[in-house]
C-alpha cells in the first residue's frame, strides 16, 4: 500500500505514501511535511496542500486546525503561516483572519458611536471594519493615521476626514512617526477606536512597531473616551511591545468571553466588555 523512510534530521520522507488509503497514519505523516513547506514558503494554502497530498480540502483544513491548536501554525484566510512574536502577519493575510467576527464586532462598536462627534480611528483591519460600519452616521469628524480608513470614508456624505501625516508604512497604509503624533496632539477627540496586534491574558495590549505604539499612546492621551476592537484571535497571538492596558480603555468590543480573572480585572478597572 505504501513504503517510506522518514529522516528525522531532514524531516523528509523517501518513498511513496498512499494518503487516501491510510488517512489516520497519513495525518501524522503530513504534519511535518506541512511545517516544512510553511518554513520554506512562509505560508501554506488549503488548496495547494490538498493538491500536493491528493486529499480533500476538508482533510487539509482539519490538519491545519490541529497544527494551529498546538501552536505550530497560525491560521489565516485560505491557509496558515508560521507563528511569530516578533513580526506581524502580512496585512493581506490579516484581512482574512476571522472576517465575520471583525465585521460583527465593528457593527456592535458602531452602535455605540453617536452622531456629531470627533473620532479617531487608528491602524488595523478591525478599525477599518468600524469605518465601514459608520456609513449611516451623521456629522462625523474622523481623524486617522490609516490610509485605508480614509479611502473607506472618502465618499461618506457626512464625514469630514483628516489624515495625520507621518511616515507611510507601505505594507498596510499606516502613517507613523513624530509627524503623526504632533497632529494628534493638536486635537482632543470625543472618542478613539483603536486596535492592537495581540492581547495578553493580564489585559496588556501589545503590538510590534515602536513608532506605531507611540502613536497609539498619543491617541489614548488625547481622547475623552476610548474603545478597543479586537477579536478572539488576538488572545492567541504574542507581540513584544506594550501599548497600554485594558484598564486604560473605557469599552472593549470582542467576540469571545474573557477569562474569569481578566473579567474580574476589567470590572475592577471599570472597563466595560461588550461581546457579540
Amino acid at each position: 500500500m505504501f513504503a517510506f523512510v522518514y529522516n528525522a534530521t531532514t524531516r523528509a520522507y523517501s518513498g511513496a505514501i498512499d494518503y487516501k488509503e491510510a488517512p489516520t497514519l497519513a495525518n501524522s505523516i503530513r504534519r511535518p511535511d506541512i511545517l516544512k513547506m510553511a518554513r520554506q514558503h512562509g505560508k501554506v494554502t488549503v488548496e495547494g496542500l490538498a493538491q500536493h497530498f491528493d486529499v480533500t480540502l476538508q482533510t487539509i483544513r482539519r490538519d491545519l486546525n490541529e497544527l494551529c491548536d498546538s501552536g505550530e501554525l497560525d491560521r489565516v484566510h485560505g491557509g496558515a503561516i508560521l507563528p511569530s512574536s516578533t513580526a506581524n502577519i502580512r496585512y493581506e493575510d490579516r484581512q482574512g483572519i476571522n472576517l465575520a467576527g471583525k465585521q460583527a464586532i465593528a457593527s456592535l462598536c458602531a452602535e455605540h458611536i453617536p452622531n456629531d462627534v470627533s473620532l479617531f480611528l487608528n491602524i488595523g483591519t478591525s478599525t477599518e471594519a468600524v469605518a465601514r460600519a459608520l456609513c449611516d452616521h451623521q456629522n462625523l469628524l474622523v481623524v486617522t493615521n490609516n490610509l485605508n480608513v480614509a479611502a473607506i470614508l472618502q465618499h461618506h456624505p457626512s464625514a469630514e476626514v483628516i489624515l495625520t501625516g507621518g511616515h507611510l508604512r507601505k505594507t498596510d497604509g499606516g502613517l507613523i512617526g513624530q509627524p503623526a503624533i504632533e497632529t494628534i496632539r493638536k486635537f482632543k477627540f470625543d472618542l478613539a477606536v483603536i486596535g492592537c496586534s495581540a492581547l495578553d491574558l493580564d489585559g496588556d495590549m501589545l503590538d510590534f512597531d515602536m513608532q506605531e505604539i507611540a502613536v497609539s499612546q498619543a491617541i489614548l492621551n488625547q481622547s475623552r473616551k476610548t474603545y478597543l476592537v479586537a477579536d478572539h484571535s488576538k488572545f492567541e497571538r504574542k507581540a513584544p511591545v506594550k501599548i497600554a492596558s485594558l484598564r486604560d480603555i473605557d469599552t472593549f468590543f470582542t467576540d469571545a468571553a474573557l477569562t474569569t480573572e481578566l473579567s474580574a480585572d476589567c470590572k475592577h478597572w471599570n472597563t466595560t466588555i461588550k461581546t457579540i
